[in-house]
C-alpha cells in the first residue's frame, strides 16, 4: 500500500492537480479571510471554516475525478485489477493519498491563525477541534469523490456527481430532522462551536468506511468479470 501512497503523490504533485487543489483552496480561503477579520474585525479563526466547507465543495473533485476513472479510460485498470496488491490496498492508498494533500491545505491554514494571535486571542481548543471536524469532512468527501470515479470512466461526469452530492447535503436538513442527522455539513457543525460529538464523528467514519467498501466492492465485482 505504501508503493501506492507513494505513486499517487507524485501524480498530485508530478503534475498541476495537487497545487491546483492547494493554491483554489489557499486563494479562496484567502478571501474569505479578508472579509471575517479586516472588514468584520472577526477573530474567530474556527468560523472561517464553514466558508471552508463551501470552497471543498467545489474543488474535491480535482483530488478525486481521476483517481479510477482515469485508470479505466487509459485501459491502465486491467492491469490495477491483475496486479498481485489486493483492490483494498489499492483503494486505501488512492485515500490515503489524498487525505494527505487535504492535511498539507489544512496545515497551511496556520499562517492564518498566526495573523489572528497578532489582531486579537484566538481561541486555540476551539481552532484544533473545528480542524479536527475539517479533516473529518473533507476525508468524507474524498472517499465519495473517490467512490464516483468509479462507477464512471469520465473524470468530468464523476466530478458533476461529486459535487452534485455535495450540494444535496447542504440542502438535506431542510427535508427534515431525520435527513439532518445524515446531513455531512450539519455534522460538520458542531466542531467549530469547540464540540466533539462522538456520535457526529462516528458517522463521519461510518460515510467513510461505507463509501470505500462500495468503491471495493465494485472494483471487486469488476475484477471477477474480467
Amino acid at each position: 500500500m505504501g508503493a501506492v501512497i507513494k505513486k499517487e503523490l507524485k501524480n498530485y504533485f508530478l503534475s498541476p492537480i495537487g497545487y491546483v487543489f492547494i493554491g483554489l483552496f489557499l486563494i479562496m480561503f484567502s478571501i474569505f479571510f479578508y472579509t471575517d477579520v479586516f472588514r468584520y474585525k472577526s477573530t474567530n479563526f474556527e468560523y472561517i471554516f464553514y466558508s471552508g466547507a463551501t470552497i471543498l465543495t467545489f474543488i474535491t473533485p480535482i483530488l478525486t475525478m481521476r483517481t479510477i476513472a482515469e485508470e479505466r479510460k487509459n485501459g491502465t485498470e486491467q492491469l490495477i485489477l491483475t496486479s498481485p496488491l489486493s483492490i483494498t490496498k489499492l483503494i486505501l492508498g488512492k485515500f490515503i493519498a489524498a487525505t494527505l494533500i487535504l492535511v498539507i491545505t489544512e496545515v497551511c491554514t496556520y499562517l492564518y491563525f498566526a495573523i489572528l494571535m497578532y489582531f486579537g486571542k484566538p481561541h486555540i481548543s476551539t481552532a484544533l477541534v473545528t480542524q479536527l471536524g475539517f479533516l473529518l469532512l473533507g476525508m468524507s468527501y474524498i472517499s465519495f469523490g473517490i467512490f464516483a470515479s468509479s462507477i464512471t470512466e469520465n473524470q468530468i461526469v464523476a466530478g458533476i456527481i461529486t459535487i452534485g452530492f455535495f450540494i444535496l447535503n447542504w440542502f438535506l436538513p431542510q427535508f427534515g430532522s431525520s435527513f439532518a442527522n445524515i446531513s455531512l455539513i450539519n455534522l460538520f457543525a458542531k466542531f467549530p462551536r469547540g464540540q466533539i460529538d462522538i456520535a457526529d464523528t462516528v458517522t463521519f467514519l461510518t460515510f467513510i468506511l461505507m463509501c470505500l467498501s462500495l468503491t471495493i466492492i465494485l472494483m471487486q465485482r469488476r475484477k471477477m468479470v474480467k
